[in-house]
């Protein structure tokens, strides 16, 4: 093959492949020979002749003779100004022939599809970034769910072992609290106005319940129940409950006289051993069984309104911390006889 033919077969070959290539003068950047695709990416739109700093955006001419003067090509990107769609490029310059002025040639690559693939990685990132959030925001919801029906070492057993052990506590003070004539409440009153009251109770219960390290157990209709001393022991688990006790009786007052609406209540409480475990499959339940749980209830229903019920085993237990009104001797069905007492306040003086 001549070297003419050679030469003609350089030129059909830059002509036709799909990078922009052009061969210019680095002294006035004019144009000695530019491909179909250079062209048509960067058109000189009025002059003919003009200059590659006039025909490429952001093409700066100083900045590029001082990057071949130090040895390094000079790169560029952008998009392109011809008619139609635009399309992004990324250019390089590099001297080609150590002439004066040098005779460089400028190289041009469609980086379409590398944009396009960046930019489908950053939606994508964004949409698992999206979903992650969505996911941690809803591992939130079902973790605050939980935690308003167990406490929160039990949560912490069933989501690091999927399950939980029943345990026994053999000292754990209980609370039972419901509302004398709730039943006619009820039926008399505007239902939607009837629970967003007792909301607002059961969420001031909960406050002075968190006040004093007890724990909300459950609420059933107009019933309320805490505990105390467990899952975490603690030694004052039977005072605490009595300052719950005595507190929530002192809400009730104080908001009978400000509401044309009273709620009255009775409340027992016990110190005894329960029995603690998740019941339920696919719906979780953390509930104590127990004899201390029993009495509990029996002191509730023993009790009268806006009084606090407990039996002589509980008294004995605070009877240096709190004021009593002894009571005297009931029969309490499945314990037998037993002393009870009305819970009055805190301090030391006895009541007759």
């Amino acid at each position: 093959m001549s070297e003419l033919q050679a030469g003609v077969d350089a030129v059909n070959l830059l002509r036709n492949i799909g990078v922009g290539i052009a061969i210019a003068d680095a002294g006035d950047w004019t144009v000695s020979f530019e491909n179909a695709k250079f062209f048509q990416w960067f058109p000189s739109e009025e002059d003919v002749d003009a200059p590659i700093p006039q025909r490429i955006p952001g093409f700066d001419a100083a900045a590029a003779v001082s990057r071949m003067e130090s040895g390094r090509n000079y790169k560029l990107e952008g998009e392109t100004k011809g008619e139609g769609r635009r399309t992004p490029f990324r250019l390089s310059v590099s001297k080609i022939a150590e002439t004066d002025p040098p005779t460089v040639l400028v190289e041009c690559y469609d980086v379409s599809k590398e944009r396009q693939a960046e930019y489908m990685l950053e939606s994508y990132s964004g949409i698992a970034e999206r979903r992650t959030k969505e996911l941690e925001r809803e591992k939130a919801r079902v973790e605050r769910l939980l935690l308003n029906i167990m406490p929160k070492t039990v949560y912490e057993e069933l989501k690091d072992y999927g399950t939980t052990t029943p345990q026994r506590f053999d000292a754990a003070s209980i609370l039972m609290l419901d509302f004398v004539g709730f039943t006619n409440m009820a039926i008399s009153h505007d239902p939607g106005a009837l629970v967003s009251e007792l909301n607002d109770i059961f969420s001031a219960f909960d406050r002075i319940v968190e006040m004093f390290n007890c724990e909300r157990l459950r609420t059933v209709g107009d019933s309320y129940m805490a505990i105390s001393g467990l899952p975490d022991p603690s030694p004052d688990h039977t005072q605490n409950i009595a300052k719950v006790a005595l507190r929530m009786r002192r809400y009730l007052e104080r908001r009978n006289t400000a509401h044309s609406h009273q709620w009255t209540c009775r409340i027992g409480i016990n110190t005894g051993p329960v029995i603690g475990s998740l019941v339920g499959v696919q719906k979780y339940v953390y509930d104590l069984f127990g004899p201390g749980v029993n009495l509990a209830a029996r002191m509730e229903s023993m009790s009268e309104p806006m009084k606090i019920t407990l039996c002589k085993e509980t008294y004995e237990t605070i009877k240096d911390d709190f004021v009593f009104t002894e009571r005297g001797d009931f029969e309490i069905k499945g314990f037998g006889t037993k002393q009870l007492y009305f819970l009055e306040g805190e301090g030391t003086r006895r009541l007759g």
